[in-house]
């Protein structure tokens, strides 16, 4: 199925992507605030090594984990909807990411700027949709077209990022840095995750489950290179996007967490980038399917009690204090 969202004329999504989440219906007896109710508020006195739970507490504490429970604890993902952006190129994080989902049972939807996605979509056998995500009109648009086709996104993967063939990187001092290229590094880097996740948490929330997984960088987060001021910028604001959002959807059994790619080896990688991955601790470079493992891992339910994270997947090179290869 061709789907691209330049061809709606910008015509506004059917979603009102500003209206609160649903939510999770508060607990049975309980007042959502403690304070509501009318009832004083008891403190409990200050615990001690000889402390044990009363039963009661035993009780409380076992029937909200068996709310929470999703079921076995799988890395399965049988009959959800995923999507995964910035699938575009072949030997990418993208689509090694989708082949992933695809093959732990997801019902995979793929987006990029340009219509090769459908040659990737073909590849894998998932369904591609082409869509500038930077465009709000457009995400809402496909938003849209992804619920007809294959229903509401239980899965979202935030991966567009880095250069497109439509919007180069630009490496540049921040002194000669100009508005207009800051700009563009963190609307490609930043905001498609923004309008993405606000457009995919509503349903959601509603269904009372979702994985969100926003893919970051080491740079920005954990190191920073000259030249690369925005694009730094814009991982470091994933991550606060990532926690924000963690926050905000915790109670409506929505996981949300994010990625920190070290050097990855694709077939865009410079000289230079090689011979980093080359002085990591491991000493190479790290896979596309690497990073797709730990992407999938979050994106499961075995991940249920992991929210608000980010993990480093760099070869154990941001962590180490000189270099002693």
């Amino acid at each position: 199925m061709v789907f691209d969202a330049r061809s709606t004329g910008g015509s506004p999504s059917r979603r009102d992507t500003t209206r609160p989440a649903a939510g999770r219906p508060p607990r049975s007896g309980a007042p959502d605030h403690p304070a509501e109710s009318g009832a004083p508020v008891a403190l409990d006195p200050p615990a001690t090594e000889t402390d044990a739970p009363s039963s009661d507490m035993q009780e409380l504490v076992e029937a909200e984990i068996e709310a929470a429970a999703d079921g076995p604890v799988t890395l399965r993902l049988d009959g959800k909807v995923a999507l995964v952006t910035g699938a575009g190129s072949p030997d990418g994080i993208g689509y090694a990411i989708a082949r992933r989902l695809r093959d732990l049972g997801a019902r995979v939807a793929i987006v990029s700027t340009t219509r090769r996605i459908h040659e990737r979509a073909s590849e894998l056998g998932v369904t591609g949709f082409v869509a500038d995500l930077t465009d709000e009109s457009e995400v809402g648009a496909l938003a849209d077209a992804i619920s007809d086709q294959l229903g509401d996104v239980e899965v979202l993967v935030n991966n567009a990022g880095l250069a497109s063939r439509a919007s180069p990187e630009v490496l540049r001092p921040v002194a000669q840095l100009t508005y207009d290229e800051w700009k563009a590094e963190i609307d490609r880097n930043l905001s498609t995750a923004f309008l993405c996740s606000r457009a995919f948490c509503g349903s959601m929330s509603e269904r009372g489950w979702g994985r969100i997984v926003n893919l970051a960088a080491t740079a920005g987060p954990v190191n920073a290179l000259p030249t690369e001021a925005a694009y730094a910028a814009a991982k470091a604001g994933v991550v606060g996007l990532t926690r924000a959002l963690a926050m905000e959807l915790v109670a409506d059994g929505i996981n949300v967490n994010c990625v920190a790619p070290g050097t990855i080896y694709t077939g865009s990688s410079t000289v230079t980038e090689i011979k980093q991955g080359l002085g990591t601790p491991i000493g190479r470079p790290g896979t596309p399917d690497e990073v797709a493992a730990a992407v999938a891992f979050l994106c499961s339910p075995a991940s249920s009690y992991i929210t608000g994270q980010m993990l480093v997947v760099d070869g154990g090179n941001s962590v180490r204090e000189a270099q002693f290869r």
